[in-house]
């Protein structure tokens, strides 16, 4: 047997450069100017010979961030792709490395972060021998196979055959971040522990929105760069940013939604016998309950009010989101103005920036592609 066929990912790099090129900068899309991803790209197509038996996939997964310590292989603490590359190595015998499209530090979510990882299928019955590569809706099935017998908390939801050269990281177009507040002076749902910010004040939606518009465009963001950033330049351009109120999660239809849900659709099998003097009340203000007064809204919870912030860009400073969520949650309950924020934005020093929004609320949505 060939050294190869012992070592199939000996022929990538070795470890001391791959360790190098892991030393990125810690911003949570990565620093992502396209003269920073074309050298990059160079760098690792003259590291890496192709391969023609490896077949790399890009693999799309989401998980709950609550028990990882961030995304990023540790060499003690339990991460992301730590736990996707025991479940990979479990399914095809071998080690791999796996690459990630964007870092998330320890508390954050994914809805859809994005890595690439490079397999040779090798027989087990017959050592050495190479066969075609497996189908993504199979390595997709075998590794969530693998990763539910374990906690459960991350999951493949897609897989997509790449070019040996198509990286992960490289090649995002553009980054999609969530982040959710609920606001109201009750207690949180434990429900909701650990998946969003609870702020007990009000919050003002319309100030805070015209706080978003201050900061959408190409600026210099170091007053919303946290210390630790390696990027080379502040500069970033946020195509979108916005907040808007949503439905609070779980979200479940008050009596009035299911009555007038019922007559709409004439659903026959949609029954009540609830009285229809009893339908009215519904309201979603902070601390109000559905239904009527009295006796019926006990053993209610009261609803707090949902809001997410959007931001897009292609690619975001370290810290960069939660920062200026914190400072647009000051604007929701008065403690900062629209002026103040233009006024941070302007000093270019993370000093005058407020405490930037805990990790617990913040979610990676999408890392978008463009496929040949």
């Amino acid at each position: 047997m060939s050294d190869n066929l012992k070592h199939p990912l000996d022929c990538t790099a070795s470890e001391e450069s791959l360790e190098r090129l892991s030393k990125v900068a810690r911003i949570e899309g990565f620093s992502d100017e396209e003269s920073e991803e074309q050298q990059g790209l160079a760098d690792l197509e003259s590291m890496n010979p192709v391969n023609p038996r490896v077949q790399r996939y890009l693999v799309a997964i989401e998980y709950i961030g609550t028990r990882f310590s961030g995304s990023q292989q540790q060499a003690k603490d339990r991460t992301v792709v730590g736990v996707l590359q025991e479940a990979f190595h479990k399914f095809i015998g071998q080690p791999v490395k796996i690459f990630c499209s964007s870092r998330t530090d320890a508390g954050v979510h994914a809805l859809s972060n994005v890595c690439h990882v490079d397999v040779e299928r090798i027989s087990k019955r017959k050592p050495g021998e190479v066969l075609p590569p497996h189908e993504p809706g199979v390595v997709q099935r075998a590794v969530n196979h693998f990763l539910q017998r374990k906690d459960g908390d991350v999951m493949v939801i897609d897989v997509r055959c790449v070019p040996s050269n198509y990286h992960a990281r490289y090649k995002a177009q553009e980054r999609t971040y969530f982040y959710r507040l609920l606001s109201g002076s009750d207690p949180l749902s434990i429900l909701e522990k650990d998946r969003c910010w609870h702020v007990p004040e009000e919050l003002n939606l319309r100030f805070m929105q015209e706080a978003c518009r201050v900061l959408v465009g190409s600026h210099d963001f170091s007053s919303f760069r946290a210390a630790g950033c390696q990027a080379k330049s502040p500069m970033r351009s946020l195509d979108e940013l916005n907040i808007t109120e949503v439905p609070s999660t779980p979200y479940f239809p008050s009596i009035t939604e299911r009555t007038l849900s019922n007559l709409n659709n004439g659903d026959p099998l949609a029954c009540s016998n609830q009285p229809k003097s009893e339908t009215a009340g519904v309201t979603t203000n902070v601390g109000e309950v559905e239904g009527s007064t009295g006796g019926d809204s006990f053993g209610r919870r009261r609803r707090h009010r949902c809001y997410v912030v959007t931001a897009r860009s292609r690619g975001f400073l370290y810290h960069q989101v939660r920062l200026i969520v914190g400072a647009l949650k000051c604007v929701g309950t008065g403690e900062l103005t629209v002026s103040d924020v233009e006024r941070i934005l302007e000093a270019k020093t993370v000093s005058a920036a407020k405490p930037m929004a805990p990790a617990s609320g913040l979610y990676l949505a999408r890392v978008r592609y463009e496929f040949p």
